[in-house]
């Protein structure tokens, strides 16, 4: 299931954040998926519920398990959830698949926006998708591009225009794209409902990995097991 959102250019580059580890009193659900590169830790929004208790079925079911990161785009995400990618030829096209529903969107916009480390769910285009329901079972974690004060002020300006004033960007909001970076472009467009916690290096060691003509690693990046930590 394709992103449907334009990439926008920058001429930042790319800086690598040491991995967050989890905060103690961090109470939120956390789920571990083990890939053949490192371990990535996700806390799971309590904001978003139905996203929340989806994702947490899918872990308890073994759905991810054996999964691919199927689409790689360096500077922008790492895109997994699709099942037909558990047994597909490398000329196998992949993102069309799925448990057979789609979600309502939970977008919760500016309280939770594409920093990097965000957890969304992919989902199909507006044209086909007005309603910007989620996939069942995609979904894609941001690294993004990193930002200058001066290009955030100018990418928040002409994102804030284009949706006519509905998607404005907080002064908090611009501080954290600056400091962390992300995907501004993506905001009020996706359910965003979780966050890498541990395993940013993990992230960005995929997001470099090499890719084909259709954004797929050559060399294999799957899920090897999810499983809860904390609930």
């Amino acid at each position: 299931m394709a992103l449907a959102a334009l990439m926008l250019a920058s001429t930042a580059q790319a800086k690598t954040p040491k991995g967050k580890a989890a905060h103690p009193d961090d109470k939120r659900t956390q789920v571990v998926l083990k890939t053949n590169l490192g371990d990535i830790t996700i806390a799971l929004y309590d904001e978003t519920p139905l996203h929340k208790e989806n994702f947490i079925k899918l872990v308890e079911t073994h759905y991810l398990d054996s999964l691919l990161f199927h689409r790689v785009i360096r500077n922008f995400m790492i895109q997994t959830g699709d099942p037909n990618s558990r047994r597909a030829e490398i000329d196998t096209p992949l993102g069309e698949g799925g448990p057979g529903y789609t979600l309502p969107a939970e977008i919760r916009f500016p309280q939770l926006f594409h920093k990097r480390g965000a957890v969304a769910a992919a989902r199909t285009a507006d044209a086909v998708n007005p309603e910007k329901r989620s996939s069942g079972s995609q979904f894609y974690i941001v690294w993004g591009m990193d930002f200058s004060t001066a290009e955030l002020d100018d990418l928040t300006s002409q994102l804030e225009a284009r949706s006519q004033g509905k998607v404005k960007f907080t002064d908090d909001i611009k501080k954290s794209y600056v400091k962390h970076g992300g995907t501004p472009h993506l905001d009020g467009n996706y359910t965003v409902f979780g966050e890498v916690v541990e395993g940013l290096k993990v992230v960005d060691k995929i997001q470099n990995v090499r890719i084909n003509d259709f954004d797929r690693p050559w060399d294999e990046v799957r899920i090897l097991s999810a499983s809860i930590i904390k609930k």
